[in-house]
């Protein structure tokens, strides 16, 4: 798919100044979505032609006359899309997209590892559900499993809840897995223990 700059070069028919490289690259990033717009915004970006990821999980809720299983968003508020940064205007222009998530005005990339053990986690059938942020507690890395080598906080020592948050997102999400499946984590510098 050719970007806009060859287009706007066309019309114009002048040079503009080269993106950088990594402008080019597609990457994952997240997008910052409207309340409850997720899945809306998922449509528009299918519509678009634009690579995205909106995890979902099922939660049983139980209403006046029935229970009812829905397809919640793992990350509220949060869609992941696989764009280079020299496009990011067909996410935004997507009804429902406030921003990508950035830092200093600068869109950072989500790490693709962390968009894979996602996936991974709710293709092999893990119970996997949203928690809230934690800022404090033990970080730990999976051995073994889908989300091997991934780093995470333990909740409980007893229990076989990890919680897995990305930091560039201030989230969290809680799987269910074996304590001998994880390994404690050297404490790096401005890291809580």
């Amino acid at each position: 798919m050719s970007s806009g700059r060859g287009a706007a070069q066309a019309i114009l028919g002048t040079a503009l100044p080269e993106a950088p490289m990594n402008y080019c690259i597609p990457r994952w990033y997240a997008a910052y979505t409207s309340a409850n717009r997720e899945k809306r915004v998922s449509e528009q970006l299918t519509v678009r032609g634009v690579e995205h990821f909106l995890p979902l999980y099922e939660s049983a809720r139980r209403w006046k006359d029935r229970r009812v299983k829905l397809q919640l968003p793992l990350l509220p508020g949060y869609v992941f899309v696989r764009v280079a940064l020299i496009d990011r205007m067909r996410v935004l222009e997507a009804s429902g997209v406030a921003r990508l998530v950035a830092f200093n005005g600068r869109p950072c990339a989500v790490p693709h590892e962390e968009v894979e053990a996602i996936r991974n986690c709710l293709g092999g059938g893990y119970n996997i559900e949203p928690h809230p942020y934690l800022q404090v507690g033990r970080r730990a890395r999976v051995r073994s499993g889908p989300l091997q080598g991934m780093e995470g906080i333990i909740l409980r020592r007893k229990s076989k809840r990890f919680v897995l948050s990305f930091e560039l997102l201030m989230r969290s999400v809680a799987a269910e897995i074996d304590v001998k499946e994880l390994e404690p984590v050297l404490i790096r510098a401005g890291r809580p223990d």
